[in-house]
């Protein structure tokens, strides 16, 4: 449940960046869109491989976040047509960059350490291993 939550915030998060890119700084407007997309592809592969190992859905993640990023170098009337849609482009994207590569590899990193950092606190919480508070 916890992966289709990463998923829904990482859309919501990503679609506001996109809407609200005037309110927010530079930074976060030209880099978080991407980022979000990728966080939202490993929170995906997550959902859909729940018992692997975390090195897994990062590995595949960036592989499918780089494919599509490859694939965006091919530009034929027909996957331009699609591209051309909101949903194709969120998708599909519209042209090859570089830094999109980068971009990819710190959102699932992210998504990835969020992740390790919710299964140690869990695992840590069966355990019974309790946490001084900070009082």
């Amino acid at each position: 449940m916890s992966y289709l939550l990463g998923i829904l915030s990482s859309v919501l998060l990503g679609l506001l960046s996109r809407n609200l890119g005037a309110a927010l700084p530079a930074f976060l407007t030209d880099h978080a869109g991407d980022a979000l997309w990728a966080m939202m592809v490993y929170f995906g592969f997550r959902f859909l491989l729940p018992n692997k190992p975390l090195g897994l859905p990062v590995f595949i993640g960036a592989c499918f976040c780089y494919a599509i990023e490859l694939s965006q170098t091919y530009q034929a009337d027909w996957i331009n047509a699609i591209r051309s849609t909101t949903i194709g482009a969120l998708v599909l994207g519209r042209g090859f960059l570089w830094i999109d590569l980068i971009r990819y590899t710190v959102g699932i990193f992210i998504a990835s350490a969020i992740d390790w950092a919710i299964i140690f606190n869990r695992k840590e919480e069966n355990n019974g291993i309790q946490k001084s508070s900070p009082l």
